[in-house]
């Protein structure tokens, strides 16, 4: 697995993105919770292409949405 680039996508969300195996790996990590997304190198044309995803504010909101759920089923288990 190869880092491609680090990327901030808010404050609070650090973005590292990697290549490896024929896909591109988009690892989100805030706290001690991550998301991560695999993306075959065929379904898009570059590396500027998955820059522009998830640069969109969409992208940001809804992994903070994800991010928020995860920690409130990480607090129900203790």
């Amino acid at each position: 697995m190869r880092v491609i680039k680090e990327v901030t996508l808010s404050s609070s969300i650090k973005c590292t993105l990697f290549s490896w195996n024929g896909k591109y790996l988009i690892k989100l990590e805030q706290g001690n919770l991550e998301q991560t997304y695999k993306i075959p190198e065929i379904d898009v044309s570059g590396l500027t292409e998955i820059e522009t995803l998830i640069s969109s504010a969409d992208f940001s909101e809804k992994a903070i949405q994800v991010f928020t759920q995860m920690d409130s089923n990480l607090d129900s288990l203790y």
